[in-house]
């Protein structure tokens, strides 16, 4: 029996392909996500420690130029803070997005997959059937030469 054959394969590969560059894209915006998180905590820590040190001096007594100088740093961490978050909101819609992608490639590319396995199965068990078949004539063949020579 010829080998099995399966003529979606090229499809498949190309699917497979496809599957890969987009898990990667989504790797690459996963990454992104997690910076940007890691931003914003190194900036709302520094938030923290300026507004500490802030409080701290304003009980040891400090100068009015300089509680505007306190106040327009925490003002401007502020500001830093909301535009990495506006930033990191629009990473996490653009990550979900790509992730919808890869979960719609995955299923065509295991709908395809299945299709193959569902394939080989059959030409599995139609050649066992083939051998099957041979085995059955060999040991008829065999059976008749041996009344023959009786």
């Amino acid at each position: 029996m010829k080998k099995f054959f399966f003529p979606l394969d090229t499809v498949l590969s190309y699917k497979e392909q496809v599957l890969d560059g987009l898990k990667a894209e989504h790797a690459r915006i996963l990454a992104k996500v997690r910076e940007c998180e890691r931003e914003i905590e190194e900036l709302e820590e520094l938030h923290r420690a300026c507004t500490a040190e802030f409080r701290k001096n304003q009980f040891s007594g400090i100068k009015i130029n300089e509680i505007h100088t306190y106040e327009n740093y925490l003002e401007s961490l502020g500001l830093k803070i909301r535009k990495k978050q506006e930033q990191l909101e629009k990473l996490q819609i653009k990550e979900e997005a790509k992730r919808n992608e890869v979960v719609e490639a995955k299923k065509e590319t295991s709908s395809i997959d299945k299709l193959k396995e569902k394939k080989r199965a059959e030409y599995n068990k139609e050649l066992q059937k083939e051998e099957e078949q041979l085995i059955e004539e060999f040991v008829a063949t065999k059976r008749a030469m041996a009344r023959l020579l009786v």
